[in-house]
Parts: C-alpha cells; sequence; structure tokens
C-alpha cells in the first residue's frame, strides 16, 4: 500500500483530468518455462499498482485477447503483453480494423516484450501507426543481456526513473517510423558484442544490426510515440523475466508510460509502487 501523503500526491496530478481512465492489459497465454513470459502474472501485478492510484481503472484480460470487445472500446490505453510473431494476438484482420478505429479516436496502444513483434506488412505498419516501432524478423535480434541505463531523455515517462541494469531478454535493432517521426527513445543502451554471438536467423545477428553494434550506437528497448492525432502510443522490449517487475526503476518507466498513454500527466517523481516477494509469486501460470 502506497504511503497516504504519496497517495495524495498523485491525486492531485491524475485526477485533474476529472473521470476515470480505463487501463486494459491484455495477458498473452502461457509461454516458456516457469518465472518467463508471465504475462497474466505481469499483468495483473502491474494493474494492482496502477488500481491503487486515484482516476485509473485497470483491467486484465486473459489469453490474449477479450471474448467481449467492448472492454477494448471503453479503454483510454489497450497494452498487448503477449507472445507475438505469427501467433499474436492482434494480427487477425479484424482485430487489426477495431485497434485501427480504436487509435484513430486516440486511445493510446503499448507493447511489452514478445508483444512488440508482429509480422511484416498489415501487421507491422500497423504497430508503427500505433506505437512507432516494432520487432522485425531478420532486422531486429532477441538476446539475453544485461543492458545499463545511464541517462534518460526529458519526457514525463522519464520523471522519477534513475540509472538502472537489468538482465533480460532485451530485443534491439526495432524497426521505427521512418526518420523516428514521433517517436522518442526513452530507454536506450549500447549492446555488447556478446549479444551476437548466435549465427545470423529470423531473431538473431544479421548485418545492418553487426554494424550497428560494431559502431556502439545507443539500441532503443523502449521508446514513446505521440501520433499526429495527439494519441500516444509506446513499446518496451523487456519483460521477458517475471522477477524483474521487482525492480523500482524498471517498474516505474512502464507504469509512467501506462499513466502517459492514457494522457494522464506523471508527477514528478513519477508513478510510486511497490512491490514485494509474496505478490511476485502470485499468479504464475502452471506449467
Amino acid at each position: 500500500m502506497l504511503p497516504r501523503f504519496l497517495l495524495g500526491l498523485v491525486a492531485a496530478v491524475v485526477t485533474a483530468a476529472a473521470a476515470d481512465k480505463n487501463v486494459v492489459l491484455c495477458a498473452g497465454r502461457p509461454s516458456h518455462g516457469k518465472g518467463d513470459h508471465e504475462f497474466r502474472a505481469g499483468s495483473l501485478l502491474l494493474a494492482d499498482c496502477l488500481n491503487r492510484l486515484p482516476g485509473i481503472r485497470a483491467t486484465v484480460v486473459s489469453n490474449g485477447w477479450p471474448a467481449d470487445v467492448s472492454v477494448l472500446r471503453s479503454a483510454d490505453v489497450i497494452v498487448l503483453y503477449a507472445d507475438g510473431g505469427d501467433g499474436h494476438p492482434a494480427i487477425q484482420p479484424e482485430r487489426l480494423k477495431l485497434l485501427d478505429e480504436l487509435a484513430a479516436k486516440g486511445v493510446g496502444i503499448g507493447a511489452a516484450h514478445y508483444g512488440v513483434e508482429v509480422p511484416k506488412g498489415d501487421p507491422g505498419l500497423a504497430m508503427l501507426r500505433w506505437t512507432g516501432g516494432y520487432f522485425e524478423t531478420f532486422w531486429s535480434v532477441n538476446p539475453h543481456w544485461k543492458a545499463e541505463f545511464k541517462e534518460f531523455p526529458q519526457h514525463p515517462v522519464t520523471r522519477g526513473v534513475k540509472p538502472f541494469a537489468v538482465q533480460d531478454e532485451w530485443y534491439y535493432h526495432m524497426r521505427f517510423t521512418p526518420d523516428m517521426a514521433g517517436v522518442t527513445p526513452i530507454l536506450s543502451a549500447v549492446a555488447p558484442d556478446s549479444t551476437l554471438n548466435r549465427p545470423d536467423g529470423p531473431h538473431s545477428g544479421n548485418p545492418w544490426v553487426r554494424a550497428s553494434v560494431a559502431k556502439k550506437e545507443p539500441q532503443h528497448l523502449m521508446w514513446v510515440l505521440e501520433r499526429p492525432n495527439g494519441g500516444r502510443g509506446f513499446g518496451f522490449t523487456g519483460g521477458h523475466f517475471h522477477r524483474n517487475w521487482a525492480d523500482d526503476n524498471l517498474r516505474k518507466v512502464f507504469l509512467n508510460a501506462v499513466v502517459w498513454a492514457a494522457r494522464l500527466d506523471v508527477p514528478a517523481d513519477g508513478i510510486p509502487s511497490t512491490v514485494t516477494p509474496e505478490q511476485l509469486k502470485l499468479n504464475l501460470d502452471p506449467k
């Protein structure tokens, strides 16, 4: 539970928007081993953090997509935290159309971890419209590595976030909008050579990534998008290991992004939250 004085500080900012904002987290089906890709447990944990804030109602949809899409139609921001590629829950034509309609109305859309990967073509173009970037096979890579975040841009999503380092399956070398139009990188780090140890393939290596790493170019692992119509989106490539939601700075930057995508003001010190070891053990998928 947040201290009462912190709730007061957050309330002064968040409730300035009057009506409650609805956050819908679409959590994917069970995937990978225990403690990995815990989409439902992670979404429920984040929803609990958000529901402690005045002016926000967070709902978790299990199995990737709701049976009744009215929950999406009432959302102010939708977060897709699920398996991606050909199994991504949003890539069916009627679902792409629905999310496009909602984005056109200003609904925020976020994608986390494998949820940032969609096939090229219509799904990839849609993800660019919604979030500004996506994982493209034979262009992006998905190695496990410890990313160190030392500096942050001045942006509402980085408020209160301090330098931190986390071992995760950080995807990088995303496909972004042309000239990064509307996109602001939030978490960037230089990838070590060890991230290229695997042979070239749809999720590893490739000449463009090798050239980028050789030049020590910062890789953008989290970004936000401001759409021309005022809508907002974000992408976050971490989130493979459930245990990482215990990191205060990683959790804060993600919660900040959700609140910002809902078009609420982020407090000067960011969104406060606490997570206990006991909470991390809740709602894990049977695997």
